[in-house]
Order: C-alpha cells, then structure tokens, then sequence
C-alpha cells in the first residue's frame, strides 16, 4: 500500500501516549513484509530489523520515529455529568476550544470541548486566553451514566480525519510524528532493493511527547553504532522567520547543532548531494526535543542524527506535511545507510 495510504491510516488513529498500543497491529501489517524480525518490548517500542549483507555485521545502526499523539485525559466527573481533563504532551489551550473529541472509555464516546460563552463573561474576561480548566467536555450523559462508561484516567483524543489537500499536501492529527514512522516504512521499501553492510533496527517507539522512554529504553538494549531520529520540523508559515522554520516540499531538514555528530552529518549532506536528494539545513544549538537526545545520551554515548520532515501548525489537530517530504526523507535514510560499512564506520565516527 502506498505512503498517503498508510499516513491516513496512522493519522485517524488514536493512540495518546501510554496508550500507543492500540497501533501496533497496523504499524506491522505494513513493515513485516520488507522486514528480517519484528519484535515488542516491555516499554511498547515495535522493532523492525533488516539485516545487512553479511551475516556477520557487526554495525548496528538505530532509526526511531515515536508512534505517540499528544491528547487529554479525564481529570474528574461532576456531578451534572460533565467531563474535567488535563492534558498528555504538550498543548495550547487555545487549539482545544470548541473542538470534537472521543472519550476512549467502556466504549468510545464523542464529545465537545466547551467553556462559558463570551456573552457572559466578564469585561475583564474577553481579551484573555481560556486556560484548560475552565474547559469541560460535554458528553451528553447524566451522572450515573457517565460514570459508568468514563473513567479518571481515561484518553481523550481530538475528532479528526485525515484531508487530501491540493498539491501533493495532506492535513490531520498526529502527523507528528507519524509522518515519521511513514519515513521509516519508505526507508525501508527502498533498502529492500539495495545492498546495505549494517543491521537496521528501525523503532517505533513510545511515550516521546513526554519522556523518550522508549527512544531510551530501544538504545539501551540495542547499543547501536548510530542513532537517528525521524520526527517533524517547524514548516515555514507567514508569521514565522526564516531562520526558525524549514520549507514544505524542499525535502527534510538535516539538524546541524552542538548535539549532533558533525562527521555523521557531513556524510549526511555528502549522500544528498551525490544522490540529488533535496535537503534543508535546520539549526538546533542544543538538545533537539526528538528521540535523538534519548539516544545520544544512552550508555556512554551514541552518535547521532536528526531528520525532520518539515510541518505546520505542529500540536494541533490540522498539522500539514507534503508527502514528497516523506519520500525523500525515507530515500536520503537508505541511501545514507548503503554508504555506512566496516571501513569507513571508525573515521565517520572521529572528531
């Protein structure tokens, strides 16, 4: 099946983090057709291996792409049946207003993200931002009965489905970072067809938008030579500077900052360039926020990398990514991967 049809896919999902894995069984439909082993850890994490050439590699290089939506959870039930909820990752208040949701509970049930009409507020009320608080889900039940099918704990994803828009861009929820692990199947499908020295574990990992406990936990027990992170970028929108954001369908943007390894991504540019592959150069003085931090730090330090497929209006419902983004991201990964080898690995990997 295609990119587009297996982001749809991804993207009307739901899988808030913790609770991701309501999307495993679709994430390996796809992968085990172009995978060696696929296997799930304790954490959640799915891991796709695609052994190298050899069968006596001994390079191991580790590609992540976090599976987890931010969203909401129930924090309380009032007594009139309306829902109180926080938030799981990080979100802007001022998105969530007036919004559809599902309440992922005995049984899923839709709801409505409401607060107290503008008619009635205070003077001092109008210029200000509704805080979450003052927010309530209004799921049309008494007391009783929301009790019974509504928990405290309970995921609360926003309603959304997946949009084609014109050329060649697509709308939803959760393309941060499923666009990610789409990269990675795309990846994938091209190293199926190429003659590749290292093992590559590709995970999907858990919990990024609010721990990287996957990313930590895969990199841990895999130990790999080279780690590299596939998530989103800041996508170039009128209100935004130029040095803040990368371009839509100008291919992804490769990290350049004092977290990344510089040999590893001057082979990185390297690769593009041979392969005419487009790229953006995308600034990151510190930690990047990704998996790749996670990775870098396990054990006593795994070089890494970040690729990020340019998106706009990340953390909301209507993020919009350009799907020639993905390919290209997907294909840059695999052809980088076909250059990595036993003799060229210890000098990439020296300062």
């Amino acid at each position: 099946m295609s990119n587009l049809d297996f982001l749809e896919v991804l993207s009307n999902h739901n899988g808030v983090s913790g609770f991701e894995y309501t999307l495993n069984e679709k994430i390996i439909s796809y992968f085990e057709e172009y995978a060696d082993e696929v296997s799930l850890d304790r954490l959640g994490n799915i891991t796709i291996l695609k052994k190298g050439k050899s069968s006596e590699s001994s390079i191991r290089i580790m590609l992540a792409a976090h599976m987890d939506e931010i969203g909401l959870m129930v924090k309380d039930i009032e007594e009139n049946g309306f829902l109180r909820f926080t938030s799981v990752g990080g979100i802007d208040p001022r998105t969530i207003l007036g919004q559809e949701v599902l309440v992922h509970g005995k049984e899923k049930l839709f709801g409505v993200i409401g607060a107290k009409p503008p008619h009635l507020q205070e003077p001092d009320e109008g210029d200000k931002a509704i805080k979450m608080k003052d927010m309530t889900i209004d799921i049309g039940l008494p007391y009783p009965q929301a009790k019974e099918l509504v928990k405290v704990g309970d995921p609360i994803t926003i309603k959304r489905s997946f949009t084609r828009l014109k050329n060649n861009r697509v709308s939803g929820k959760a393309l941060d970072d499923r666009a990610g692990v789409v990269a990675l199947y795309e990846c994938l499908k091209e190293l199926s067809k190429l003659d590749h020295e290292a093992d590559i574990y590709f995970v999907i990992t858990v919990q990024e938008e609010v721990s990287m406990a996957g990313a930590f936990t895969a990199a841990y027990r895999i130990n790999p030579d080279i780690g590299i992170a596939v998530d989103v970028g800041f996508g170039a929108t009128p209100e935004l500077g130029d040095a803040d954001t990368i371009e839509l369908g100008k291919g992804p943007g490769i990290t350049l900052g004092g977290n990344i390894h510089p040999g590893l991504r001057k082979k990185l540019v390297s690769v593009a360039d041979e392969y005419n592959i487009p790229y953006q150069m995308e600034i990151n003085v510190g930690p990047t926020g990704t998996d790749a931090r996670a990775i870098q730090i396990t054990k006593e330090g795994i070089p890494a990398l970040v690729l990020s497929i340019p998106l706009r209006y990340m953390h909301t419902s209507v993020e919009v990514i350009d799907m020639s983004d993905i390919k290209d991201t997907g294909k840059l990964l695999a052809f980088f991967i076909k250059e990595i080898s036993k003799e060229n690995l210890e000098g990439l990997l020296c300062y």
